[in-house]
């Protein structure tokens, strides 16, 4: 064997080596997508609640198959030899996985959905086929399809002579089998008018209704009278839409740059189709028809009894009385004003007293938005910079910006337009920043700012004083109060430095620049952590990792977690989504212990934590453990210094690692297991979070090893 024979085997060889501890990331989503699903069987839950969680499965599937999915096809086609990293699977292999593991879900979210429909006419609230209607609600919904349906309806006939028309993504449309009178048979295709309602309630007691693409079912042979209709069917298409902007090539004129995007997000709709919904089994000739029709392979298809979109689920509860609606939904839970913070009194004065930090949904996010307004009113203010990724539609925070530039303040806000799917709003907001006078700055060419940094600049006597908050989430109300997050607000001149040369560099796209304690990805973030768990690892045994974030993808961090833990080092990780390290691996990953929450909300905080009790270091950080996180965006991970704050995260950690009603542990296979509520004093993370405040409870006494070893006895044991 030649010398370059043997490298290659033994390269292969380590390549094999790394999969015994790695798994697929898109097969790890679709599992932690699984677990949203089974929230919704969760029968302690509230059954709206459980219902809405359905919707978000359908959701994030059909986001998903846009994106996810969307990738790999492309890959198949332009580069169909290249391999997934984790499992060395090429882009068709790993399709063939995804599509296997997705239709093995449709039975189970059908069981769950069919369950729910069960428990909800038992309550009173019904989704109802035009059939089930008597004679009186059956005049009334055939007036509203002469009335309000038919002038919408564009029906077509599909035939060598009309081609089919663009569908286009994630509507509905009637699907219906046609027959003419010489046995022909033809497709006829009716969008479903999607300025009309989602249903239409039916008069009486609760809540009964008939979703808008049944009705247009029950009567489409009205809008084909001359032919036979054997059968129906409400059909849906996903389309790829993973565009690729690094190809984009815009000119330096911001104006240029909005135009050439609006473009870009004018294309999406018109990508290829990827997936083809169907809402009922039907004959295969009809079903060929459609597929061959769309471009799809059987594979593709799916056949989901349930409805094909279901956002209208979040409005059922408003149909309700007031009174009755609070009983399938949460108790309403209004987020607190942090017991550390004094109301009425100056924002900037208490953070500069002492390091502040906010825990959302729990905290109210308007301690911040008050210190953005009084930095708007405040004459020693000179300049405030800010990071935005994702806007709310209606923006306090943007408000407050626009109102400090109107002050006179220079305002300088980098906004970053490629946020998927909100592309739309970032750039409607960036025309109303720039016409208060803010600076609008977009980012940086091949590189997504996914940092959440705000810098207040104010005069003093001796130079610059400084108030400098670092976010794990975005600076947008709606997400504040549904995500968990944290954001740190300090007054410390060193952050407030690093501060304004992050600023700096990125008005000059400058990604290699130096920081003595914020952490900035591309380059600063995934060399800093790999240099913090090499300390970890020189402890052995001694050493401890726990890091929560929402996905662990990138190879050279979980080689290195792998490496610690052959070494004894004791990591616990909580991953809400994507966890490509497999844990528990015999000889590998032994020391590694994955934890998983999925409750009422979306866990979104990222907190990296290395050493025990009082060495401890924490970073909060807007940073993924994920390849195009530390490698492919700007990102900032930021010390916490103050001993409170960082007892506040250990708190935090504690309950999440103590969780044992919304959490499950990811097995040496990739597999969850949900672990069992104790029967003496179970622990709901975000009840806990709900009931006591890190401000007010704070865990004093350091880290103790005996109590992660029980953690690992009850899980392992």
């Amino acid at each position: 064997m030649s010398e370059d024979t043997k490298e290659v085997t033994n390269q292969d060889a380590i390549k094999q080596e790394k999969f015994h501890y790695s798994q697929n990331r898109e097969l790890s989503w679709l599992r932690f997508n699984q677990r949203v699903l089974e929230e919704a069987g969760d029968d302690s839950l509230p059954l709206l609640e459980r219902l809405k969680f359905v919707s978000i499965f359908s959701s994030n599937l059909d986001e998903f198959f846009m994106v996810r999915v969307g990738s790999l096809v492309d890959m198949a086609q332009v580069s169909p030899k290249d391999t997934d990293n984790k499992t060395g699977m090429n882009a068709d292999q790993q399709l063939e996985k995804v599509f296997e593991a997705v239709h093995g879900l449709m039975p189970l979210k059908s069981f769950i959905y069919q369950g729910l429909v069960k428990e909800l006419r038992e309550a009173g609230i019904e989704d109802l086929p035009v059939s089930a209607l008597d004679a009186q609600e059956k005049k009334i919904v055939r007036t509203y399809f002469t009335d309000q349906i038919m002038p919408l309806l564009s029906p077509m006939i599909i035939d060598r002579h009309h081609p089919i028309p663009h569908l286009a993504n994630k509507e509905l449309y009637v699907a219906a089998h046609l027959r003419n009178g010489k046995g022909k048979d033809m497709i006829g295709i009716v969008p479903v008018p999607s300025a009309l309602p989602p249903y239409v309630k039916l008069p009486g007691e609760g809540v009964r209704f008939v979703r808008t693409e049944n009705i247009l079912r029950e009567y489409v042979p009205a809008l084909f009278t001359p032919y036979e209709i054997p059968e129906t069917c409400v059909i849906s298409v996903t389309r790829n839409a993973d565009i690729s902007f690094d190809d984009e090539k815009f000119d330096d004129n911001d104006e240029d740059f909005l135009e050439s995007f609006s473009k870009l997000l004018r294309k999406r709709s018109r990508l290829s189709i990827i997936r083809l919904e169907i809402s009922d089994s039907v004959h295969n000739s009809f079903f060929n028809a459609i597929t061959k029709l769309l471009g799809v392979a059987r594979q593709q298809v799916f056949e989901d009894a349930c409805p094909l979109k279901m956002k209208y689920v979040f409005g059922l509860a408003d149909e309700l009385p007031q009174e009755r609606a609070k009983t399938f939904l949460y108790e309403p839970y209004t987020p607190r004003w942090p017991e550390d913070l004094e109301k009425g009194e100056s924002m900037i004065a208490q953070i500069q007293k002492k390091d502040k930090m906010l825990f959302y949904p729990f905290d109210s996010v308007e301690p911040f938005i008050g210190l953005l307004r009084e930095a708007a009113d405040r004459p020693d203010v000179t300049s405030i910079r800010i990071t935005l990724y994702r806007l709310a539609s209606s923006s306090k925070i943007a408000r407050a910006l626009c109102h400090a530039a109107e002050n006179g303040k220079d305002v300088l806000v980098l906004i970053e337009l490629r946020a998927r799917f909100d592309e739309a709003n970032n750039i409607a907001w960036a025309k109303v920043l720039e016409e208060a006078g803010c600076t609008v700055i977009y980012g940086i060419d091949d590189y997504k700012c996914h940092s959440k940094v705000c810098l207040i600049t104010m005069k003093a006597k001796n130079g610059m004083n400084y108030i400098t908050q670092v976010g794990t989430g975005n600076y947008n109300e709606k997400t504040n109060a549904q995500y968990t997050d944290l954001a740190l607000m300090t007054a410390s001149p060193d952050i407030g430095e690093d501060a304004t040369a992050f600023f700096q560099n990125m008005m000059k796209s400058e990604l290699n620049g130096h920081y003595k304690h914020l952490l900035v990805a591309p380059t600063g973030i995934k060399s800093r952590l790999l240099e913090l768990m090499d300390q970890e690892i020189q402890k052995g045994p001694d050493g401890y990792i726990c890091i929560k974030c929402n996905s662990v993808t990138e190879r050279g961090i979980i080689d290195k977690l792998m490496e610690a833990s052959r070494a004894g080092v004791e990591i616990w990780l909580i991953v809400r989504g994507i966890c490509c390290i497999l844990p528990g691996v015999e000889g590998y990953t032994d020391h590694v212990h994955v934890r998983s929450i999925v409750g009422r909300y979306l866990e979104h905080a990222r907190i990296y934590c290395f050493g025990r009790g009082s060495q401890a270091q924490y970073w909060i950080s807007s940073a993924d453990l994920m390849t195009r996180n530390l490698n492919r965006r700007v990102e900032v991970a930021c010390p916490v210094y103050d001993q409170d704050l960082k007892e506040e995260l250990h708190w935090i950690l504690d309950v999440e690692l103590r969780d044992d009603v919304k959490s499950s542990t990811i097995l040496p296979n990739g597999l969850y297991s949900r672990n069992q509520p104790s029967s003496v004093n179970p622990v709901s993370s975000q009840d806990e979070f709900m009931k006591t405040s890190p401000h007010k409870k704070v865990v004093a006494a350091p880290v103790k090893k005996s109590l992660f070893g029980m953690l690992f006895g009850k899980l392992f044991g």
